[in-house]
C-alpha cells in the first residue's frame, strides 16, 4: 500500500521536481525512524511498520518517475499526411468494426515518432502485412489525444508509457516491401483459434465465445459490448480472473481425480502436487494464448499463489495474497495503477477475501447442512458476494466513467455461474471433439448459452435505472473512498468499522457534486450545456459519438441532446449563438461561436462587451473583452477541455489535471515549436539572387 501511495503522489503532484519531496519525506522519515531507535533489532513492531512504509513510499515515487522517463517516446508534434513506410510489429483483427489495427515500427528516414498505429479498413487489408513486414502506404497521423474534458479519459496518457507517438489511418491498401515471418507459436495458435470458433458460432456470441478461449475482442460489437457493461458483466469479456480460475480449477480437478483411478500412482505420487503442476501449466499456456495482457497475468500470478499455497498447505485466501498479486503488478507496469483495469480487478478481490475471510462466513461454509440447505447456502454466498463487489466497484466505476450500474449483483448471480459451469466447459470440450469431428452439438449448445448470457445483458442494460450517471469527481474526494474501502477490508477487529467514515463523506460529497454548467472541449468545436434543466443542449447538431459521449458523462446526462439551434432559450445566427445561463446569484449572457468565419472586428468587440463569457473555436481578437472569461482557440491550446461552474466562478481544465507530467508537457512544447516555425515559415521574405 505504501509503494503504491509512492506511485499515485507522482500522478497526483503537478509534476517537475514534486516527486524528490516525496522520495525525501520517506527517506527522512525512515531515517528518523532508524535514529531514534538505533537499529532494525531495537524496533517494535510499529516502529518497523513505520520505518518499511515511509522506504516504500520513497521507493514508489522513485521507480514511477524511473519508469516514465525509461518509456519515454516524443509524441507527434502536428497532423501529419504522407507515405507512412515502417515494419509492423503488431496486428489486430476487429472485424466487429470493419478494421484491422497495425502497429508499426517506423523508418528513421520520416523523422517521425519511432513507434505509431494505424488503422486500416477491411477492404484495403494486405494479407501479406505480417508481423516483420516491412509496407508502405499513405496514411494520416495525429498527436495522441489529450483528455478532451476534466477528469476525462487521457489516450495519450496511456500512448506515453506504450511507447505510440502518434495514430491515424492508413487511407490505401498498403504495399508490402518486404514479407514478414510467418506467424508461430501461440500468435499463431490465436489467430487461427479464434477464427475457428467464429466459424462453430456466428454473430455475437461467436466474438464472445472467441473471447473466452484466446482474449481476442475484435469480433465483438460495439452494442453488445456497451450491453455487458451496461449491465454489469464487462468483466466477463477481459480475460482475468474468473476465467483463470475457472480453466486452473477444472485442470487441477480432473488431474486429480484421473490420477486417483491408479492406486500404484496415487501411492507413488502426492496427487495434490501433481495436480498444482497441471493447473499451473495449464493456467500459464492460457495467459500466453490469450495475449498476456496485464490483467490476465496479474490473475495467473495470483493463481500460482494460490497453487502453492495449497501445495505447501497454507491458507491461500489471505491479504498477503493479494498484497503479492499487486506488488508483482506494480514493479512491471506501475503505470497500472491509475487505471480502472488495475483498480477493479484487487478491488473486487480485496473484498471477496474480506468477506469469505469474516468469522461469520467461515462458520456458515463450515456448517454441515443438506443438499437444499447447500444449495440454499451457494446461492446466499453468491449473492453476497455480488452485491458487496457492486458497492466495492461503484466508486471506482463513477471516477472513472461517471455511472454505475445498480442490477450488476443480480446479473451476475446468473452470469457467473453460466460461464463458468456451462459455457466455459461446453466450449473446452467442443474444441476437444473438434479434433474427431464430433463437436457440431456441443458448439450448438455452447452457441444457445452464449445467446442466453447476451439476452441477459441486454435485458439488464435497457431496464428502467440500470445505469446511475454522476458527474466527475474530484481526485481527493476518490481517495476518501480508496483510504475508507482499504481500512474496513484489511482491518480484523471492532476498529475496521471507522473506514465507513471516510466513504460516508465521499458519498456525500457525491451527492452534492454540482453538474457543470458548460462544458468545453480542447479543440473547442464541441460544447454542451448542462445543469440548468433536465436537458443538455449541445453546439452542433451533428457531435460525433465520442466527442457525445464525452460530454454525456461529465454533464451526467443520459438522453437526446438537443442542438443550439433549437434551444428556445438560444438566439443563433449563421456565425453566433447567445443565450442567458441563470446562476444561483446572477444571470451570466453568453456568446458562442458556430464556425471560424472572420466577422468585423469593431462589431465583435461590441458584442464582447455586452456579454459575460465569450467562447469560440478559433483565436479572438484582443479588442474582445467580456465581463469575465474569453474562451478561444489561443486558450484551448494551453488548458486543454475546460468545465465552467457559475456559482463562484469555478474553472476546472484538463491542464491542471495533466500539467507536469511527461505527455503534456512533451506534446505542448513541441506544439508550441511547431506553431512558432510554422509563423516564422510564413512571415519569412525569400531574398531573390540580383540578376547578372
Amino acid at each position: 500500500m505504501a509503494f503504491g501511495a509512492g506511485i499515485a503522489a507522482w500522478f497526483a503532484l503537478p509534476g517537475g521536481d514534486w516527486h524528490w519531496a516525496v522520495i525525501a519525506l520517506g527517506a527522512a522519515v525512515a531515517l528518523a525512524v532508524l535514529g531514534l531507535h538505533g537499529s532494525w533489532a531495537a524496533m517494535e513492531l510499529g516502529a518497523r511498520c513505520m520505518f518499511v512504509a515511509a522506504l516504500m513510499l520513497a521507493l514508489g515515487a522513485a521507480h514511477m518517475a524511473w519508469r516514465a522517463e525509461r518509456v519515454a517516446a516524443d509524441p507527434l508534434a502536428a497532423p501529419w499526411f504522407g507515405v507512412l513506410t515502417g515494419r509492423v510489429i503488431e496486428r489486430e483483427m476487429q472485424p466487429a468494426r470493419g478494421q484491422v489495427r497495425l502497429v508499426v515500427r517506423t523508418a528513421p528516414v520520416l523523422g517521425l515518432p519511432k513507434t505509431v498505429r494505424v488503422n486500416l479498413d477491411l477492404t484495403r487489408d494486405e494479407p501479406q502485412a505480417r508481423l516483420g513486414a516491412m509496407i508502405s502506404g499513405r496514411a494520416r497521423l495525429m498527436p495522441p489525444a489529450q483528455a478532451s474534458l476534466p477528469g476525462g479519459y487521457s489516450f495519450a496518457q496511456r500512448a506515453w508509457f506504450d511507447g505510440l507517438g502518434a495514430t491515424g489511418s492508413m487511407l490505401d491498401r498498403p504495399r508490402v516491401l518486404q514479407p514478414g515471418q510467418s506467424a508461430g507459436g501461440f500468435d499463431s495458435l490465436r489467430s487461427r483459434l479464434s477464427a475457428h470458433i467464429q466459424a462453430q458460432i456466428g454473430g455475437g456470441a461467436g466474438g464472445i465465445a472467441a473471447t473466452l478461449a484466446t482474449g481476442d475482442r475484435g469480433a465483438i460489437s460495439e452494442d453488445d459490448a456497451e450491453a455487458m457493461r451496461r449491465s454489469g458483466l464487462a468483466h466477463l469479456l477481459s480475460i482475468s480472473g474468473l476465467h483463470v480460475t475457472a480453466l486452473i480449477g477444472a485442470v487441477w480437478l480432473v488431474t486429480l481425480k484421473l490420477l486417483a483411478l491408479f492406486p500404484p500412482l496415487a501411492r507413488a505420487w502426492r496427487l495434490p502436487l501433481v495436480a498444482a503442476g497441471a493447473g499451473a501449466l495449464a493456467g500459464i499456456c492460457y495467459t500466453l494464448l490469450t495475449g498476456a495482457e496485464v490483467p490476465t497475468i496479474r490473475s495467473c500470478a495470483a493463481a500460482m499463489l494460490v497453487l502453492v499455497a495449497l501445495a505447501l498447505g497454507r491458507d491461500p485466501v489471505s491479504p498477503r495474497l493479494i498484497a503479492a498479486g499487486a506488488m508483482l503488478v506494480l514493479l512491471i507496469w506501475p503505470e497500472t495503477l491509475m487505471g480502472p483495469s488495475f483498480q477493479l480487478s484487487f478491488a473486487a478481490v480485496t473484498a471477496i477475501v474480506a468477506l469469505h475471510d469474516h468469522e461469520a462466513m467461515r462458520k456458515w461454509a463450515a456448517a454441515d447442512l443438506s443438499w437444499p440447505g447447500r444449495l440454499a447456502r451457494f446461492l446466499g454466498m453468491l449473492f453476497l458476494t455480488g452485491l458487496l463487489i457492486e458497492f466495492t466497484l461503484m466508486p471506482i466505476a463513477l471516477h472513472h466513467f461517471s455511472k454505475a450500474g445498480l442490477y450488476g449483483a443480480l446479473a451476475n448471480m446468473v452470469a457467473i455461474p453460466l460461464t463458468t459451469f456451462v459455457i466455459m466447459p461446453l466450449e473446452a470440450f467442443a474444441l476437444m471433439l473438434d479434433l474427431t469431428g464430433w463437436g457440431a452439438p456441443v458448439w450448438w449448445l455452447c452457441g444457445a448459452a452464449l445467446n442466453a448470457l447476451l439476452a441477459l445483458a441486454h435485458m439488464v442494460a435497457d431496464a428502467p435505472g440500470a445505469v446511475t450517471l454522476f458527474p466527475k469527481m474530484a481526485p481527493w474526494v476518490f481517495a476518501l473512498f480508496i483510504m475508507g474501502g482499504l481500512w474496513v477490508f484489511l482491518w480484523r477487529s471492532r476498529v475496521r468499522w471507522l473506514g465507513l467514515a471516510p466513504i460516508a463523506l465521499a458519498s456525500t460529497l457525491v451527492a452534492l457534486q454540482p453538474v457543470p454548467d458548460l462544458l468545453i472541449t480542447g479543440d473547442g468545436q464541441h460544447l454542451a450545456v448542462a445543469g440548468q434543466s433536465r436537458q443538455m443542449v449541445v453546439l452542433r447538431s451533428r457531435t460525433g459519438d465520442f466527442a457525445l459521449q464525452a460530454l454525456s458523462e461529465s454533464a451526467a446526462f443520459e438522453g437526446e441532446a438537443v442542438p443550439m439551434a433549437e434551444w428556445s432559450k438560444a438566439t443563433c445566427s449563421a456565425e453566433f449563438c447567445s443565450f442567458t445561463l441563470t446562476g444561483r446569484y446572477r444571470d451570466y449572457s453568453v456568446l458562442v461561436g458556430r464556425n471560424r468565419e472572420r466577422v468585423p472586428e469593431r462589431a465583435l468587440a461590441a458584442a464582447c462587451r455586452r456579454v459575460d463569457i465569450v467562447i469560440a473555436g478559433r483565436w479572438l481578437p484582443r479588442s474582445c473583452r467580456p465581463r469575465w472569461m474569453k474562451v478561444d482557440r489561443a486558450l484551448l491550446a494551453k488548458t486543454g477541455g475546460m468545465a465552467l461552474y457559475l456559482d463562484g466562478q469555478t474553472v476546472r481544465t484538463v491542464a491542471a489535471d495533466h500539467r507536469g507530467h511527461p505527455w503534456w508537457d512533451r506534446a505542448m512544447d513541441l506544439q508550441e515549436a511547431a506553431r512558432v516555425a510554422k509563423r516564422a515559415a510564413r512571415t519569412s521574405v525569400p531574398i531573390s539572387t540580383p540578376p547578372r
